[in-house]
C-alpha cells in the first residue's frame, strides 16, 4: 500500500471547494509520457495553477502502474525545482471501469479515483460508485462518479451517443453514493471528433464547422438541485484548428475535427463547473509539432530534437487554457 501523501500529491477535495467558490475550474490534464507530464507541470509550475494529472486505464497500462507512481513522486519534485513552493498535483484515474482497478490505484499512490459505471442500470451505477467510495475514503482518496453518457471515443470508453444527465437523479445518486464529485453530460463529447458535420452548421466566412452549443439548462438545474456541489465536465477539449490545420499542412489526414468552443467552456468555468477534462487538444499538439519538425527535417532521427518543439507546444497549449480559459492561474 503507498499512500498518495508520501508522494507529496493532494486530494481534489480542498481544491474543488476553493474552485466552486472562487469562480473556476481545475484543469484535468491526460498524459501518458514523460513529454506530456513535463509539459503540465511546467504550465502549472509558470502559472501557479492546481493541477489534475489523469490517467486513463489504457495510459496506465501503456506507461506501466509502477513507473507511473515514481513519474507522479518526480512530478512534485521536479515542480518544486522549477520554483513551485507548495505544489498542488493530484494524481487521478480517468474512467475507471471496475472496483478492482480503483482498488489498485488507490493502493499505488493515486489521490483521486474516477469509477464510470454510467453505462449501468442506475442502481447498478450506485451499488458500484457506492463501493468504490466506501474503500477509496478509508484513505482519504476522493472519488469522482458518472451520471449521463457522452458520445464519442476516448481509449477504451466509447459510446454513440449522448444521454443527458437528468436533473431530478442527482440528489438522490450523491446522496446514496457519497461521492465527492460528479461527471455530468451536456453536451460535450470524448475525442477530436465530438459532432458529425450533420449536428453542426458552418461558419459562412470560413466554412469551419461550428459545434451546437451546451445545455447549459441542465447545468443549471443540476446547480439548483445540488448547490455547491463540485461537477466535471468530460470530453472538453476544443480542439484547436491551428493544431489539425498544421497536422494536416504535414501529412495527416483529420477532416471535420471539431471541438467545445472555449467561450462555452469558461462560462461552464464560472459555475459549479470545477474540473475540466482536456486530452485531445494536447495529442493534437504534440502530433502537429511533431509532424512539422520532421517535415522540415528529414535527416533528423534523434527523438529529443522533435520531442523538444512537441513539449513547447504542448506546456503553451496547458497555460492558455489555465489562463484564458478555466482562470486557475495564481490560485496555487
Amino acid at each position: 500500500m503507498v499512500s498518495y501523501k508520501e508522494l507529496g500529491l493532494v486530494n481534489t477535495r480542498e481544491m474543488f471547494k476553493k474552485a466552486v467558490a472562487g469562480g473556476y475550474a481545475i484543469p484535468a490534464f491526460n498524459f501518458n509520457n514523460m513529454e506530456q507530464l513535463q509539459a503540465i507541470i511546467m504550465a502549472a509550475a509558470e502559472t501557479k495553477s492546481p493541477v489534475i494529472l489523469q490517467v486513463s486505464k489504457g495510459a496506465r497500462n501503456y506507461a506501466n502502474a509502477t513507473l507511473l507512481r515514481y513519474m507522479a513522486e518526480g512530478a512534485v519534485a521536479y515542480a518544486k525545482e522549477i520554483g513551485w513552493e507548495n505544489p498542488q498535483i493530484c494524481l487521478h484515474l480517468d474512467h475507471g471501469s471496475s472496483f478492482e482497478l480503483c482498488k489498485d490505484c488507490v493502493d499505488m499512490g493515486f489521490s483521486s479515483v474516477m469509477i464510470d459505471a454510467s453505462s449501468l442500470p442506475y442502481e447498478e451505477n450506485i451499488a458500484l460508485t457506492k463501493k468504490v467510495v466506501d474503500y477509496a475514503h478509508q484513505y482519504d482518496v476522493t472519488v469522482e462518479a458518472e451520471l449521463g453518457v457522452l458520445a464519442g471515443v476516448e481509449d477504451e470508453v466509447s459510446a454513440a451517443e449522448s444521454h443527458y444527465t437528468k436533473p431530478e437523479e442527482v440528489i438522490d445518486f450523491a446522496t446514496r453514493t457519497g461521492c465527492d464529485s460528479l461527471a455530468i453530460s451536456i453536451g460535450t463529447s470524448h475525442g477530436a471528433y465530438k459532432f458529425t458535420p450533420e449536428q453542426c452548421t458552418r461558419d459562412p466566412k470560413t466554412g469551419r464547422l461550428v459545434p451546437p452549443p451546451l445545455a447549459f439548462n441542465v447545468l443549471h438545474e443540476i446547480e439548483k438541485k445540488l448547490p455547491g456541489f463540485p461537477i466535471v465536465l468530460h470530453g472538453s477539449s476544443s480542439v484547436p484548428q491551428e493544431y489539425v490545420d498544421m497536422c494536416n499542412q504535414y501529412g495527416g489526414n483529420l477532416p471535420n475535427a471539431v471541438g467545445i468552443p472555449e467561450e462555452q467552456l469558461r462560462e461552464a468555468s464560472k459555475s459549479a463547473v470545477c474540473k475540466i477534462n482536456i486530452d485531445s487538444d494536447s495529442r493534437l499538439a504534440m502530433t502537429g509539432a511533431i509532424r512539422k519538425y520532421l517535415a522540415e527535417n528529414p535527416s533528423h532521427f534523434d527523438p529529443r530534437q522533435y520531442l523538444t518543439p512537441a513539449r513547447e507546444a504542448m506546456k503553451q497549449m496547458y497555460i492558455h487554457k489555465i489562463v484564458n480559459v478555466l482562470g486557475s492561474n495564481g490560485k496555487a
